[in-house]
């Protein structure tokens, strides 16, 4: 996507991360066009849809110079399950796993950091939501990028004929995230007392 807008603005020449909107949708099909058509693994357009509208708050668009330079879609998945790339997303059983089903970054942009900004995001966003750990399927031999940020590999999991020969399952751990102030206060006084504090969430 050509980026030759030129502008003082020092807000517009930072990256911009935001929630997605129905006027995105034509340049995130572009995008997502040119980044897997000649893999094969290209989606129409209302089942690439349909995976944001699941989870909405955990997809997001990335803006540079007030245009889209790239896009992140994740939604919950149990842990080893992915979506089917020729159907719309259906519902699925609550999780605690959520699945990065597509991180595409426009590819005059590539290669300054702009995949990894989009990646803390997510991760910082799956943190405070309560998830535990990030899945996803790196293809066309991208595994070793994933591997550098912390992902690892599941071989065996996703089949050659869904993703394409060199597909492989990934998944990372998130952090528990820190108890609020009072709570560890509250902790330390039952501990103190002789009573037990278990502060993981759901436990």
């Amino acid at each position: 996507m050509p980026m030759n807008r030129d502008t003082t603005n020092a807000r517009d020449t930072s990256p911009r991360i935001r929630p997605l909107t129905s006027d995105d949708w034509d340049a995130i099909t572009a995008l997502e066009s040119r980044a897997y058509a000649a893999l094969g693994l290209s989606e129409e357009p209302a089942a690439l849809a349909s995976r944001a509208h699941a989870s909405p708050d955990t997809c997001f668009a990335l803006d540079l110079h007030r245009r889209l330079a790239g896009y992140l879609l994740a939604l919950p998945y149990p842990a080893f399950h992915y979506p089917d790339l020729t159907r719309p997303e259906r519902p699925s059983p609550p999780s605690r796993n959520l699945h990065l089903h597509d991180l595409v970054i426009a590819e005059p942009l590539r290669r300054r950091g702009l995949a990894r900004h989009l990646l803390h995001h997510l991760t910082t966003t799956a943190t405070r939501d309560g998830y535990q750990q990030i899945s996803l399927i790196a293809v066309a031999g991208s595994e070793p990028f994933w591997a550098a940020n912390g992902f690892h590999s599941h071989p065996g999991v996703v089949s050659p004929d869904e993703y394409g020969p060199h597909a492989v399952y990934m998944s990372r751990p998130l952090p528990t995230p820190a108890a609020p102030h009072h709570q560890r206060v509250n902790a330390c006084d039952d501990n103190r007392s002789g009573h037990k504090a278990n502060l993981r969430e759901g436990a």
